[in-house]
């Protein structure tokens, strides 16, 4: 439940006859959330103008015409095999218009919307064009732009138009406060992908989060290490496990202070952003951090944010008293609210079943004590039985109330797979990507919130070669014909210049090197080579020799 305001009562207020205030609902100029929630969209517009930045400058190499997976094909190809319902199944605004031209345009879009958002202009009708945006794009992005925290852009997006004030450009300083449903939108869905986050690691029955070993293998097998993973890795095993504890009580037991006040929410915000300023310390994850630190914020008010947040600029803080009691009788205010509260209880139902979902689907039944599985299987009985093919499956393709769980099962090796190019067919070199592991003597990058995305698949790749074949040729092909699109976002200028006769995958195991291998040869990575996922391929022969 939301606290009360402190409100203070001006002779103005005094004054309005009882029988108004009986009749006419109040809006009260917020004291409990101004900058609070100023401070909130100004984070996600931030977070937004950063995906799309990121985006913008890999787009055309992923998805142009020219690039490893193009859209406008695989828009025709989906025509073909779903028909009339292709639309439904893959909702997004690039079926108008996909050509590189527009493609650069709706990251044009994106970013004009971001900063509309971030200076708080109409909030939001500017939230409704960002979902719709970013949905078309994460859609026409395919495997490039299928990851969670795109998912929970999209939901974060949904849940916080309910929690925007209305207007072209609103003064949040008497902007009516935001109604309960509003908030526990936004309360839900940080307790669902933090608990989610924690519980799916254990209803794994994996063994290295059960042991506590997980994190010696986690800061080497992480899509993109940085250096300081590199160092975090040489900790005893006893900082390993302490760190896992800590970890599993702010996704666990301390997601559950959401529902005991203000002060328990403080608690469990304050916590949620040391372990993400943590993480994004420890490695590369993108926007996804910074993007958990902005939906931690609802969970404070401006008294509290006031003490913690010293770093606000001085215009943010909130020094002006708040406003008076105005009566204001809105004609709609009750069909408003009415509406607010019954769509957004339906988002909270709906968002609680991929929470169930994700449970379900994540247990190991041979692992789990009995009264978890069984638990779990009523659940799965009474709400999933209707809630997935009558909800759930319906709201799918869009993306936007999603269930979650990070590195559920932990990556106990890293399987890496080298890019190998030759003129002649006898002599191979090693063809770099600009921020995945290659040269063992290259120093590991921090790129975030960068989100290279192509970089990012190879990890899936290397996991799952043969799940993503089909867009591993489609990149080698580019690279056969010289394609200055995928030059450019490989950091290779001079594969335009002098495209190679022959490419081939090559496959390697790699580790982090210990501290002796690293203070006699320099070399941040030690690798040994398992064999070839390809022969040689050529513009001619794009199969395997």
């Amino acid at each position: 439940m939301t606290e009360s305001p402190d409100v203070t009562v001006t002779p103005i207020a005094l004054e309005i006859n009882a029988t108004a205030e009986e009749s006419a609902p109040l809006i009260v100029g917020s004291s409990e959330c101004v900058r609070t929630r100023q401070l909130y969209f100004r984070g996600l517009g931030l977070i937004y103008l950063l995906a799309f930045l990121s985006l913008w400058s890999q787009i055309h190499g992923l998805i142009g015409s020219q690039g490893i997976l193009p859209v406008e094909k695989y828009f025709k190809l989906a025509q073909v095999k779903l028909g009339d319902n292709a639309w439904y199944q893959l909702p997004s605004l690039c079926w108008l218009a996909s050509s590189d031209l527009m493609l650069h345009g709706w990251c044009l879009l994106g970013v004009g919307l971001s900063v509309a958002l971030f200076f708080g202009l109409a909030p939001r009708l500017i939230l409704v064009m960002l979902w719709l945006t970013y949905l078309s794009l994460s859609v026409a992005g395919q495997a490039f732009l299928s990851f969670q925290w795109d998912s929970l852009l999209l939901e974060m997006t949904v849940c916080s138009i309910f929690y925007a004030p209305r207007g072209f450009r609103p003064d949040w300083l008497t902007a009516p406060e935001p109604r309960p449903i509003a908030r526990w939108l936004l309360w839900g869905l940080a307790f669902k992908l933090m608990f989610l986050s924690g519980v799916t690691k254990l209803l794994s029955g994996d063994w290295a989060w059960s042991d506590g070993t997980a994190l010696q293998f986690h800061y080497f097998t992480q899509p993109i290490p940085s250096w300081v993973s590199w160092y975090c890795a040489q900790f005893p095993l006893s900082v390993h496990q302490a760190s896992l504890m800590v970890m599993f009580a702010i996704e666990l037991p301390l997601t559950f202070l959401i529902f005991t006040g203000k002060h328990g929410r403080t608690v469990f915000g304050l916590a949620t952003i040391a372990l993400m300023i943590l993480i994004e310390a420890t490695g590369n994850f993108g926007f996804f951090n910074l993007q958990t630190i902005v939906l931690a914020i609802p969970l404070f008010n401006d008294q509290i944010l006031s003490k913690i947040a010293r770093w606000i600029p001085r215009r943010l803080k909130w020094s002006q008293p708040p406003s008076p009691i105005v009566p204001v009788v809105p004609a709609d205010s009750i069909w408003r609210r009415v509406t607010s509260v019954c769509i957004g209880s339906l988002i909270l139902g709906a968002s609680g079943l991929t929470l169930v979902r994700e449970m379900v689907r994540t247990q190991q039944a041979d692992k789990m004590p009995a009264v978890v599985v069984s638990t779990l299987n009523i659940a799965d009985r009474l709400l999933l039985s209707w809630g997935e093919p009558w909800v759930l499956n319906r709201l799918a393709p869009y993306r936007t109330i999603n269930g979650y769980g990070l590195f559920r099962v932990m990556t106990t090796h890293r399987p890496e797979i080298i890019l190998e190019i030759s003129q002649d067919g006898t002599t191979w070199e090693s063809c770099e990507f600009p921020y995945k592991p290659g040269s063992v003597d290259r120093h590991p990058p921090i790129i975030a919130p960068h989100m290279p995305r192509l970089d990012w698949q190879m990890w899936f790749a290397g996991l799952n070669p043969r799940g993503n074949e089909y867009w591993l040729l489609g990149l080698s092909q580019r690279i056969l014909e010289g394609n200055p699109t995928i030059a450019r976002l490989m950091g290779r200028p001079d594969l335009a210049a002098r495209p190679p006769t022959y490419v081939r995958w090559s496959y390697y195991e790699y580790k982090f090197s210990t501290p002796e291998q690293r203070q006699a040869t320099g070399a941040w990575w030690s690798r040994s080579h398992t064999g070839f996922l390809t022969g040689p391929l050529s513009r001619q022969n794009d199969s395997h020799k």
